[in-house]
């Protein structure tokens, strides 16, 4: 990708269209995909340098709501859910900001790749479990279709804001 030029439009539209008539798992499952899919979909074409700028007041870029995102994924599916630890965060506790930390310097290709990896992950802990198992991990007052629902949320939230920062960099817009 060059770093230097986003391309001003977005690629060709192949995201996923959620059923109309499912049961409740395809439906979870295929919005959820839907979501994640949109995250890639409005941050292609962005050169390394515009997905880090910052346009607000915060540190809000889209390279660091892509990492903020790959940091939830495995919260909440790898730690929360399937109760795994020492996952590796760019958060702490003394930089609770820290994945939202990008420079030019960091490929928007490898953070949309480390997303997809964390998405992937995630996918696999899903396919293991009904959605009425109950988290093994830190929290186990949630089931795993609260924690499917909470990333339909959290994941169209943080889309909202890649969708209105990409428009002010370079003014790619669609649906």
């Amino acid at each position: 990708m060059n770093t230097l030029v986003s391309t001003g439009t977005l690629p060709a539209d192949t995201r996923i269209d959620p059923p109309g008539r499912a049961g409740e798992r395809e439906s979870l499952e295929s919005f959820l995909a839907l979501q994640r899919q949109s995250i890639v979909y409005k941050a292609s074409g962005l050169s390394d340098h515009d997905a880090a700028r910052r346009l607000l007041p915060s540190i809000t870029t889209v390279s660091g709501v892509i990492r903020h995102l790959a940091d939830v994924e495995r919260s909440w599916f790898r730690e929360v859910m399937a109760g795994e630890q020492n996952i590796a965060y760019r958060w702490s506790d003394d930089d609770p900001d820290g994945e939202f930390r990008v420079s030019a310097d960091d490929a928007l290709d490898d953070i949309i790749a480390d997303y997809l990896s964390a998405c992937a992950e995630s996918n696999e802990i899903i396919a293991s479990h009904t959605l009425d198992d109950v988290c093994v991990g830190r929290d186990n007052r949630f089931t795993l279709r609260w924690i499917m629902q909470h990333l339909i949320e959290e994941t169209a939230r943080h889309l909202g804001h890649i969708d209105v920062l990409r428009e002010l960099l370079d003014g790619a817009v669609g649906e």
